[in-house]
């Protein structure tokens, strides 16, 4: 068992889950919640969906949550990089799961494939620098349409709620911080996850490298916000 966080998700659905998903941060430890991730979601007249067209591409596409939505009205494509989250994708009805890398897109596709995309998990932060994000978004613009768009989100690291959680990390830099986190499950460690934060603005600033432009920004409960990106 190579990711923890994956083989969760994929015993939760088939009904087998031993034990539950915990982070740990140092010796600090968190049990989880699976069920946020199987949950129905209904995009009808969201501004998420106002964002969107097809064909779509899913990044991260977990358990399926936004992908199933997304198929009913749009070709859609949902990426996951462990062949667990593939199987429970495909189980629970995504019509196009695949085995791919979200950070390895030029790889996994042709230019011009997906007229959107979306990153919502706060994968996006998972790039692990500015420049991480910079190329990350430099091959979004590779695998979408010239008049593609995209949605990505993340944590606020500036929040309050952002610094407690588990895994926070300061930075010195203005608007930026850190979260390293491991997943443990059935007696498996995984390897640490290093998520870069970024505030809007600082997102802008890496944007404003790209081909895309931030078109809107809409802040969520708490600390999470998510970017509308479309090109120039």
């Amino acid at each position: 068992m190579s990711d923890p966080f994956a083989q969760a998700l994929h015993d939760y659905h088939f009904a087998q889950l031993r034990e539950p998903l915990r982070y740990r941060s140092g010796e600090r430890i968190e049990e989880v919640g699976i069920d946020f991730y199987f949950e129905t979601v209904d995009l009808a007249g969201s501004w998420l969906a106002s964002w969107l067209d097809g064909p779509v591409l899913d990044m991260g596409a977990g358990a399926g949550r936004h992908a199933l939505a997304l198929q009913e009205e749009y070709e859609t494509v949902a990426i996951e990089q462990t062949e667990p989250l593939v199987e429970l994708l495909r189980d629970r009805g995504v019509t196009d799961a695949r085995l791919a890398d979200m950070f390895e897109l030029r790889d996994a596709f042709p230019a011009d494939r997906f007229a959107s995309a979306i990153a919502l998990g706060t994968q996006a932060s998972l790039s692990r620098s500015m420049r991480g994000l910079e190329e990350f978004l430099d091959d979004l613009a590779h695998v979408t349409t010239a008049d593609g768009t995209a949605v990505i989100d993340g944590y606020d690291p500036e929040h309050e709620h952002t610094r407690e959680k588990l895994d926070y990390y300061d930075d010195p830099a203005e608007g930026l911080a850190y979260r390293v986190l491991q997943m443990e499950y059935d007696g498996t460690l995984g390897e640490p996850w290093l998520y870069r934060l970024f505030t809007p603005d600082r997102v802008r600033e890496v944007v404003a490298r790209t081909d895309w432009t931030v078109a809107d920004v809409q802040y969520g409960p708490e600390y999470l916000y998510r970017v509308a990106l479309e090109k120039r």
